[in-house]
């Protein structure tokens, strides 16, 4: 408002040039009359109502002074001039009083433009916002800054989150979003709250400053907030159906693997304890061999039923490391034992470079990564091809790496062959599998602070179980006998 004298000062500075203007040169009253006219509507088209009123008043004193006779006094000898001079005041008032009008609609039309512009923003924004951060609070961030608010705040009762945005470092907020939610009330100020509403129901509430918006405006925020807390949740819902859904196929997938793979222990305890019922009379040397059988069935069908439960427990995410000291040769040697029919026909190398020492592993838990490893490889290589474990220590790591010479994997499969139920299409009718095995023997890997990678050629393929040494974490158990060398 301080500008206002300014501008006053140079409409009198104007109206002055024209007088001077219109005496220098000869012009008569209805000339000199138009001129203040159009100085009157310039004023108030370009600053508002109140300058080009007390133009209009300046410029009815100047023109009864100058230009009416008799010229140098306020009095007017003529009543057409009285008539002429109330015509222009109230011409020159009228006119500004329109163009000031006119001059507020084209702002408020502006002003309306630039909200639709930015409400179609925020729309946009609730469309492409990605997950990697909470949805709620993107939509605070990005309607601080397409608004350009000084401060933003949703509340959310549903998860009773505060989610804030914008330079503004106003407090003591929280009390009066939760009456808003509450109420469903919006109370207007130098900070504004409004309900979030979901038709009729408040969902959510909000506060904003740094902004003067019409109802209509905050109306359509909240309608928008209101629409990305819904997408919010319908995503939360549907990752929860899909969580539902992985836990259903885990149980369904787990259940085909235990009735396919204890079925071969079982066959042969069967076998085993069946023929020695019905000849109990054989020779002892034959019964210990039959009692020697079924031991080691019984032991290989006791690792297959702690192999299902750790599948099931890595997968639900629960991974708890219980490390020990241990030579890795030891591990090795377990799964060879493990996959002994698997391997019948088959050749297995175990190549072990350089000196190789100790680490802290959990024991079970390595097991059944090196054998899901060795099991694909059993899987997706020729009968005829051998396979090759190769250990050696880089650094403070230990390498296991596990090569196949099969067909190989494609390059756009090898960034996905980790993700759980992930298999390729080429092989899913083909060869059994729950698309399981290498997602848990990443995450055992990554649980001991490690990593698996694959690299793959069309005739060889190598997983590389990368293992740090020392175990960064709890509860390590030294073996009176660790190995290595």
């Amino acid at each position: 408002m301080y500008l206002r004298p300014i501008r006053i000062l140079l409409l009198l500075a104007g109206l002055a040039v024209v007088t001077s203007a219109a005496h220098a040169i000869p012009v008569n009253a209805t000339t000199v009359g138009f001129a203040y006219l159009l100085l009157v509507l310039a004023a108030a088209s370009t600053w508002g109502f109140i300058e080009s009123f007390v133009l209009s008043i300046a410029a009815t004193l100047a023109f009864n002074f100058f230009f009416f006779p008799p010229v140098g006094t306020f009095t007017i000898a003529e009543a057409e001039n009285w008539v002429a001079l109330f015509t222009f005041l109230t011409t020159a008032l009228v006119a500004s009083r329109l163009s000031a009008k006119a001059k507020e609609r084209a702002l408020d039309a502006v002003e309306r433009q630039k909200d639709i512009e930015r409400l179609y923003t925020f729309s946009r924004a609730i469309l492409l916002v990605d997950n990697s951060e909470s949805l709620p609070a993107q939509l605070v961030r990005k309607l601080a800054e397409i608004f350009e608010l000084n401060l933003a705040v949703l509340y959310d009762p549903r998860t009773g989150n505060f989610y804030r945005a914008g330079p503004s470092e106003a407090e003591g907020l929280e009390s009066r979003l939760r009456e808003t939610v509450l109420h469903g009330t919006t109370m207007p100020g130098d900070i504004t709250f409004t309900a979030i509403r979901l038709g009729s129901e408040p969902i959510a509430s909000l506060a904003i400053q740094g902004l003067q918006v019409t109802d209509s405006v905050l109306q359509g925020m909240a309608n928008l907030v209101a629409i990305g807390l819904e997408r919010a949740r319908a995503q939360d819902l549907a990752h929860e159906m899909e969580a539902t859904r992985r836990s259903e196929q885990l149980r369904t997938t787990l259940i085909d693997a235990m009735a396919h793979e204890f079925k071969t222990p079982l066959t042969s305890i069967t076998a085993t304890t069946t023929l020695l019922l019905d000849s109990p009379n054989q020779a002892l040397e034959n019964r210990m061999e039959l009692l020697k059988i079924a031991d080691e069935e019984a032991h290989h069908l006791g690792d297959l039923i702690d192999d299902t439960v750790a599948m099931a427990r890595l997968d639900a995410g629960h991974i708890k490391v219980n490390p020990e000291i241990l030579d890795v040769q030891e591990v090795l040697e377990d799964v060879r034992r493990s996959l002994k029919t698997e391997l019948l026909g088959r050749t297995l190398e175990l190549v072990r470079e350089g000196e190789v020492h100790a680490g802290a592993f959990d024991r079970h838990l390595v097991r059944l990564a090196i054998k899901q490893l060795v099991d694909n490889a059993l899987k997706y290589s020729p009968a005829d091809k051998p396979l090759r474990i190769r250990v050696r220590q880089d650094g403070e790591s230990l390498v296991i790496e596990v090569t196949d010479f099969g067909e190989g994997i494609p390059v756009h499969e090898q960034a996905r062959i980790f993700e759980r139920f992930y298999r390729s299409r080429a092989v899913q009718n083909q060869i059994p599998g729950s698309g399981l095995g290498l997602s848990i023997a990443q995450g055992i890997a990554r649980a001991h602070g490690g990593d698996i990678t694959v690299s793959s050629t069309p005739d060889e393929t190598t997983f590389r179980l990368v293992l740090p040494l020392e175990y960064k974490g709890e509860n390590i158990e030294r073996r009176s006998n660790p190995g290595g060398r």
